[in-house]
């Protein structure tokens, strides 16, 4: 039997950073607002203490940061025609586990969006042509604009404290010659803090992209480039390039995170709590099922426990928010046979090729230092922003050197026909350790039909209840765009004139591989839209089906975007909480109607 907790306003699933920002937003609107986190409770201090955190066996190799596969995890198949089976080794992705969740061990590369990715499907057809998308591509828009999000876009930079250049301001060009992205949309204010210094890989691959003919820009960097204070008094101070940002506790205070961040100004607040080791089971519904009455959820003692609350927000990570769903029966299951149902579509991942540079000993890149989403980039190929017409296929992709710092167990890489040990990996890896460059073509990746989540009919996780099943694979699409990509970015390598290249794209007919770590940027399955028949939420993340359930995250994109998704995710949450805060504490109901 459950125990049941005093009622409260709002209780929010998860403490990543959509958790963090709503958690922020609807105390500011004077909710008393409870948070749940599956995971332990983890800070800067004393989890971030130097030196113990500089420790790449037990956070990269052992993965202290990372969901425990062996109680919960996913189940994977390429196709429905396969058997699904759990996936207990982590490697393709990289769940968070703990407070602060995947927003505590992310590197901080820090975009907007190209505004043409949040209306793909309207796009693609204006310009190529309805029979320009192929049948199987379930690509839709956001249902919301970049003008819109922009102010949103704005403000969570100023939260995070990010570093970068713009290219205009207001309309008013403001970046040329000062590492601005002439592609970026326009924006109403700078950004808090100034680019990063670029490290020698970067500035290799801008000599070598200007030389190309592309037009090199600094990322957008959530590690700081000087101390800062946030608005809600959060103190930063500047990143050191020690390379230990990406699955690791940031020591130095200077990577943006839900812990760093936001939680300072939330502890005191009388009306927040967080309750880590909290394992949410399940949303409960009344016996109408169209409005929650609040969570289950098991504690640290094995103990069931009952939080009812007038508003629940999902805030867990993309297949948590999905399984979450299912689970509770939020919305209609998703059938790949017929193409009805929304819950668990479009689910999307990242298209990633990777190209390594290696040069003479004269080449100093001193790549172990590094900070998380320092780098330079090239947008010639992103998004729209070339033809597609002549190519035949759907979306683009970013490129970029992104040195986050090589660290000495992973971070050995040799030429191609190096052996794999003896002798002479022992004089490659003297030899190339500090003279080589790593750059990657981080592609869009696009929403298929038969690629979805479901609740698997086999595997149970350690409370009894159904795995989510992952049917993913790459398509023809994916394979022709990423063939395309290592194409153009073999030549920016080429130009740095280096002793060796190793091209590590897609070949054709190549699989899914869950073992190799690709991105930990998944998407849908809960996506956002116009039509409660081909969207779970609407364009505010409010959940067609149970009006008092918001799911921020990037479960809400249709499809995979060329950029990292944490700014488009932090910006997107922000936009439901003043639509929370404007529209529906004074009229609770559906903010849109259907």
């Amino acid at each position: 039997m459950s125990t049941v907790m005093k009622k409260v306003d709002a209780v929010i699933v998860g403490f990543g950073w959509t958790g963090a920002i709503m958690a922020k937003e609807l105390t500011e609107a004077g909710l008393n607002v409870v948070a749940l986190e599956r995971g332990p409770m983890q800070d800067t201090y004393p989890d971030g203490n130097y030196p113990q955190v500089i420790d790449e066996l037990t956070y990269s190799v052992r993965k202290k940061l990372f969901q425990d596969v062996s109680k919960e995890t996913v189940t994977i198949r390429h196709s429905v025609n396969d058997v699904a089976l759990p996936n207990r080794q982590l490697g393709a992705f990289l769940p968070g586990n703990g407070v602060g969740g995947a927003g505590l061990h992310w590197s901080g590369v820090h975009f907007r969006v190209d505004p043409i990715e949040l209306r793909m499907r309207s796009h693609y057809e204006e310009r190529y042509g309805k029979n320009f998308i192929p049948k199987d591509m379930t690509i839709q828009d956001f249902g919301v604009s970049y003008e819109e999000l922009e102010p949103f876009f704005d403000y969570a930079e100023k939260v995070f404290g990010t570093s970068g250049q713009a290219w205009t301001v207001n309309g008013r060009i403001v970046g040329e010659g000062r590492g601005g992205n002439p592609y970026a949309a326009d924006r109403s204010d700078h950004f808090p803090l100034v680019s990063q210094k670029n490290t020698v890989s970067a500035q290799l691959f801008q000599k070598a992209a200007t030389e190309v003919g592309y037009k090199p820009y600094n990322l957008p960097s959530a590690n700081t480039s000087g101390p800062y204070t946030n608005p809600y008094g959060a103190q930063m101070g500047p990143c050191n390039f020690c390379g230990f940002c990406s699955g690791y506790v940031c020591y130095m205070y200077s990577k943006a995170s839900p812990n760093v961040n936001i939680l300072p100004a939330l502890k005191p607040l009388p009306n927040f709590e967080l309750r880590p080791d909290a394992h949410v089971i399940r949303v409960n519904l009344d016996s109408t099922k169209s409005k929650a009455t609040g969570v289950t959820y098991i504690d640290a003692l094995g103990r069931e426990i009952e939080q009812p609350a007038d508003l629940v927000i999902l805030g867990a990570f993309q297949f948590h928010n999905v399984r979450l769903m299912l689970l509770s029966g939020i919305g209609k299951p998703y059938d790949p046979k017929t193409g009805e149902g929304v819950v668990g579509k479009n689910f999307a991942y990242q298209n990633m090729g990777t190209i390594k540079a290696y040069f003479d000993k004269e080449v100093h890149t001193n790549n172990f230092i590094g900070a998380g989403g320092n780098g330079v980039a090239i947008d010639d190929f992103n998004a729209d922003n070339f033809d597609h017409g002549p190519h035949g296929f759907v979306g683009g992709s970013p490129m970029w050197v992104n040195q986050a710092g090589s660290r000495p167990i992973a971070g050995t890489s040799n030429p191609p026909g190096t052996p794999a040990w003896g002798s002479a990996w022992k004089k490659a890896t003297a030899d190339y350790y500090t003279h080589q460059v790593s750059m990657d073509a981080h592609g869009a990746h696009q929403s298929y039909r038969g690629n979805y989540l479901d609740l698997d009919p086999v595997y149970r996780d350690a409370y009894g209840q159904p795995l989510l099943r992952m049917t993913f694979d790459w398509q023809e699409n994916d394979i022709k765009m990423n063939r395309f990509m290592m194409e153009k970015m073999g030549k920016i390598a080429e130009a740095m004139n280096p002793k060796a290249i190793a091209l590590l794209g897609k070949k054709v007919g190549e699989h899914f591989n869950t073992a190799s770590y690709q991105t930990t940027h998944l998407n849908g399955g809960a996506i956002m839209g116009t039509d409660p028949k081909t969207s779970a939420l609407n364009r505010y993340l409010q959940s067609w089906d149970v009006h008092n359930v918001f799911v921020p995250g990037a479960s809400a994109f249709p499809q995979g975007l060329g950029y990292n998704p944490t700014g488009l995710v932090a910006a997107l949450t922000y936009w439901s909480a003043r639509a929370i805060r404007e529209q529906y504490l004074k009229n609770p109901g559906p903010l849109v109607q259907a």
